[in-house]
């Protein structure tokens, strides 16, 4: 049986959206969170530039696939598009960053998946510019020059989406049906970021 799933229908049996989102993808987050290239006690520059590299070969399959839909986030009218790529390719070229190594096989994401997999996929990708601005607040003093810009995102910085999204969650996530497959969406965002994730 698929530990994925289960955790899915454990979590989708709570009544709002992101309580059950939270509590599927808690201990992947967590686990996450410590594996991060700058989750060491000292980062680097060049821990900086693992990161932008590992979450680029995330992000850029993922990003691709989530355009080739018009319904669900991707027709919201309060979740514009955003330029992560752009953020992140724009620090890799700052001097002393390392050339960009090709991208990993891309990970295979599911034809035709519903739009609430597809919010919670976008649960994962929202949430990770929330703990880039944590991280921007901590790295930009001891990394500067270097802008950051990843990691300090677009101008307004995340909270403002952030509460876009959730109402917008919220609104389009209801049935215990759609909640069971966000959390199935945000534990295969999650779990294919884990897999990129460099073994220490």
């Amino acid at each position: 049986m698929n530990r994925s799933n289960d955790t899915a229908r454990g979590a989708a049996a709570l009544a709002d959206p992101l309580a059950a989102l939270r509590a599927a993808t808690g201990a992947r987050h967590e686990r996450l969170d410590s594996g991060l290239p700058l989750s060491a006690p000292a980062p680097s520059l060049p821990d900086y530039a693992g990161h932008l590299l590992m979450v680029r070969d995330w992000l850029l399959p993922l990003q691709a696939w989530l355009d080739g839909y018009a319904d669900g986030p991707q027709a919201e009218a309060s979740l514009p598009p955003t330029h992560r790529l752009s953020l992140i390719d724009a620090d890799l070229r700052e001097p002393g960053m390392p050339v960009p190594p090709a991208v990993r096989p891309a990970a295979e994401w599911p034809r035709g998946a519903s739009a609430a997999y597809r919010w919670g996929v976008a649960y994962v990708i929202e949430g990770s510019q929330l703990g880039g601005a944590v991280l921007h607040a901590r790295l930009a003093e001891r990394f500067g020059p270097h802008p950051l810009r990843y990691l300090r995102g677009e101008q307004g910085g995340p909270g403002p989406r952030w509460r876009a999204f959730m109402l917008a969650l919220r609104a389009n996530v209801r049935s215990a049906e759609e909640i069971a497959e966000a959390c199935a969406g945000a534990c295969a965002a999650f779990d294919s970021i884990l897999e990129l994730v460099p073994q220490k």
